[in-house]
């Protein structure tokens, strides 16, 4: 875990981390939430809509952006904000993610950062962008 302070932090300053998307991490995801929505679980009904297979939850990939902030970039002593996020492909088991984070501004006089993301699968394709607010308490 970083343990970066407002001073510490610079615009351009990038975090990334790795992840695979398994079956248990989907199956978890459902036992949380409830959603049973069949293009999440049913693999005809996936088929169904052009899908390969069953489509990972789009909230469990913008999950791994808690992971960044409060992890990664600013880190422990992030106060999470607000997320803005956009889904640009599905994400499906066994799938490589790359979590990236880049910090866009800096703001002293509210303790605040805002960190460009970009989630990328392993072939390369941009799955989700956004931005994450986040205060910085040290």
């Amino acid at each position: 875990m970083h343990t970066y302070t407002l001073s510490e932090l610079r615009i351009g300053q990038t975090e990334s981390f790795d992840v695979s998307i398994t079956q248990h991490m989907i199956d978890a995801f459902y036992e949380v939430t409830g959603d049973e929505n069949p293009l999440h679980r049913d693999p005809q009904h996936a088929a169904e809509w052009g899908f390969s297979s069953c489509v990972s939850y789009g909230l469990l990939t913008a999950s791994f952006l808690s992971t960044l902030a409060g992890v990664y970039l600013p880190g422990k002593y992030c106060v999470l904000h607000g997320v803005e996020i956009e889904f640009v492909k599905p994400v499906f088991e066994g799938d490589e993610l790359h979590i990236e984070g880049t910090v866009d501004q800096i703001s002293e006089a509210v303790r605040r950062i805002v960190v460009r993301t970009v989630i990328t699968n392993q072939r390369g394709e941009k799955v989700l962008r956004g931005k994450t607010k986040a205060g910085v308490l040290k």
